[in-house]
């Protein structure tokens, strides 16, 4: 008795005719009725049919879909072509009419239906290079063979299928192409369609691949690199360089034997501690700790020009034997012996790029980049200067790896561990967009298990208990007629031209105007002043001015405050008001050079009159040690919080002794008001990577934007 399933079309329909067929010949239809007679040697020995193994075969295509429950009467099931090719229905069915011993026939007959109906067959082997583990992956269907390179220009186009060479397509299952998009999302693919994983990987593979397919040995040395990294915790102590003038605090000097962890494998990394927890303490131990290894060649730090003599300050206080040398200013040397004959280097990032053809011709044991996030754009000559420098090993430090969004990490990491995150255009498809556009939590995950071996990170609420506690609050401001008058103005004005460019470009292409129209309405909640180039044109009140000065004048005496401000004209407007109230201030913005910035900074630290200090926020981003402060006033706020929280770590940091209270000043109503809504509402994914904040105007629609202007 054998069992078979006709396929045929009609009109825009299907139509599935169950056939069972007696002793090779005799063919009738389960779902009609009728008789079968036996025969054996020409004689008649009974008749009649298997009433229950063909009952068996009706249940059995019943249950391949719901409609066919309700159908059968006419002696067939249909479904609307629509239907049958739906969600890659067929390809179940024909598994499941395979499972049961039932043949299919008609298929090739079908002229509207042009899919292969087998699942493709899929094998992996996983062998152990030297650097890498070699994945050799190939699908199989109906005896054509493809491999990862060809599925790979598929579903960048987010195709999940193949075209057979008889012009068929064969559809790779939901499964499977989560798989390899996973597959593809940690390794690189060589010019043989073999893909190479990474050994610093090594923490992902097992959860990437299932089980059965790693076998014995590289499970193996998984499990040993595992250990090594489990050791971290409980590291043997490194015995603190001889040569160290300073008393290290306990998570300093676990910071200290991670990067020795790291130096012993041959990684780079990234120390990505809180602001304030002393990450170049951490480093020029580790420095030390290279040149009593009798480290042959010079070691490079790259720094912001503001933290040159910072860098200066802190070599020679801590550890004063290293041979090192400013390469800054008119009168650098650019004689290669010269430099060769140092320890250690230091230098900017804009005379790296610009000496670079000097620096290539050097070697170095380690280039450092301190405040790394001055390469987080990766299109920068900064960052193809940084990467093309010859070294060893590579080390940055940063308190904010992630500004605004995943793609900066990328940059970093790429310094540090060159190709261990693919290429850029990569990177941007299988992890940055997913993140910062759709706020796929899963791939960030995934980011954050790939990178954590190669990124430390503590808090101060971590390692820094003894800091005293850290209020923050918000100031609101109630703007006064006037000053209102000219807010709704713009705002209604602002509002038509956003309206009009989306409605002719898109959302994608007005971001710029957005922003602009965003940035005419804060500056007006600091002062309307600050649209005109004459300040004087303005004669109405500040509501921010007004509230500031009465917390300068009244609430905060006998206390040193931090003014931090984005717009340089609001600062020169809290200028006057200090200058017309006789209170005495210290004030630095970008255009103040590193010894005039150094000089401000010790004014405000050790004279007890210099109650203010006005800091742009660029200018104060870095390199400020500010600890006599203990309020802090952020007088624009926007809604990256890692720009904010640096202004308020420049007080918030290892020395200090007071209770901070830091305040960020709101125009209740107001587009700031707003964008304070967002920050709590759009959850930030790069979070559970690493950061502080992403990219949100990224996540905006048309609706977001036009909520912000109404």
């Amino acid at each position: 008795m054998e069992k078979f399933l006709y396929l045929s079309e009609f009109d825009k329909f299907l139509l599935f005719k169950p056939v069972v067929r007696y002793q090779g010949k005799h063919e009738y239809n389960p779902l009609e009725s009728g008789n079968h007679t036996y025969f054996d040697n020409n004689k008649v020995v009974g008749k009649g049919r298997d009433k229950a193994w063909e009952a068996q075969f009706i249940e059995d295509l019943k249950s391949l879909h719901p409609k066919f429950k309700l159908q059968g009467h006419k002696g067939f099931y249909n479904l609307s072509m629509e239907e049958f090719v739906e969600k890659y229905w067929f390809l179940e069915a024909f598994e499941k009419l395979q499972k049961a011993g039932i043949e299919v026939y008609g298929v090739k007959d079908l002229k509207s239906f042009n899919y292969a109906t087998t699942k493709p067959q899929i094998s992996i082997d996983i062998s152990s290079g030297t650097d890498w583990f070699d994945v050799d992956l190939k699908v199989a269907i109906e005896n054509e063979f493809f491999t990862l390179k060809d599925l790979k220009r598929k579903l960048i186009k987010s195709e999940n299928y193949i075209k057979l060479g008889d012009g068929r397509l064969a559809v790779l299952p939901e499964e499977w192409v989560a798989k390899i998009k996973k597959y593809l999302r940690i390794g690189d693919l060589n010019k043989e369609g073999q893909l190479q994983v990474s050994k610093k990987k090594f923490t992902v593979m097992e959860d990437t691949f299932d089980e059965g397919v790693l076998n014995p040995e590289i499970l193996k040395e998984l499990a040993e690199k595992k250990q090594k990294l489990k050791a971290f915790q409980t590291i043997k102590q490194q015995c603190l360089p001889s040569g160290l003038r300073a008393t290290l605090r306990n998570y300093q000097v676990e910071g200290f034997n991670w990067l020795c962890f790291l130096d012993e494998f041959g990684w780079g990394g990234i120390l990505a501690d809180d602001m304030g927890l002393g990450k170049t303490v951490q480093v020029i131990t580790f420095i030390l700790h290279r040149l009593e290894q009798k480290a042959k060649k010079p070691i490079l730090v790259v720094v912001p020009t503001s933290l040159i003599f910072n860098w200066r300050n802190e070599i020679e206080k801590f550890a004063p034997d290293i041979n090192y040398c400013l390469h800054y200013g008119i009168d650098r040397t650019e004689d290669i012996k010269a430099l060769k004959s140092h320890q250690l280097i230091i230098t900017s990032y804009g005379l790296m790029n610009n000496d670079l053809a000097l620096l290539k011709k050097i070697t170095f044991d380690y280039v450092i980049l301190d405040e790394s996030q001055a390469i987080k754009n990766a299109n920068t000559s900064r960052f193809k200067s940084a990467v093309s420098l010859k070294t060893s090993n590579r080390l940055a430090m940063t308190g904010t790896p992630i500004e605004n969004n995943t793609f900066e990490l990328f940059a970093q990491m790429h310094f540090t561990n060159p190709g261990f995150l693919g290429s850029a255009q990569d990177f941007k498809q299988t992890y940055s967009s997913p993140i910062d556009k759709y706020g796929n939590e899963q791939v960030a995950a995934e980011l954050q298990k790939l990178t954590n071996p190669f990124i430390l990170r503590r808090t101060k609420e971590l390692v820094a208990r003894e800091l005293p506690p850290k209020t923050e609050d918000v100031i609101y401001c109630e703007m006064d007629a006037p000053q209102k008058k000219v807010y709704e103005a713009y705002r209604n004005q602002m509002r038509l031209q956003v309206l009009d460019k989306i409605e002719e470009d898109g959302v994608g292409q007005s971001k710029l105007v957005v922003l602009q129209a965003l940035t005419k309405l804060r500056q007006i909640c600091d002062s309307p002043a600050l649209l005109s180039g004459d300040q004087e044109a303005y004669a109405g009140g500040s509501a921010k001015l007004a509230v500031l000065l009465e917390h300068i004048r009244e609430k905060t005496s006998g206390h040193k405050i931090l003014v931090f401000s984005q717009f340089v004209k609001m600062l020169q407007l809290i200028k006057d008001q200090l200058e017309e109230n006789e209170i005495p201030y210290e004030y630095l913005d970008g255009s103040a050079t590193s010894k005039q910035r150094e000089a401000s900074v010790e004014n405000f630290q050790r004279n007890k009159d210099i109650r203010v200090f006005l800091i742009s926020l660029k200018a104060g981003g870095t390199g400020l040690n500010l600890t006599a402060a203990d309020y802090v006033y952020v007088v624009d706020p926007w809604w990256n919080p890692a720009v904010e929280n640096q202004a308020i770590d420049r007080c918030y940091r290892i020395g200090q002794e007071k209770h901070v209270i830091a305040y960020r000043m709101i125009c209740k109503d107001t587009i700031e008001d707003k964008i304070q809504t967002y920050k709590a509402r759009k959850q930030k994914v790069a979070d559970s990577i690493i950061s502080t904040d992403e990219n949100l105007m990224a996540s905006f629609d048309k609706d977001d934007i036009m909520d912000l202007f109404g």
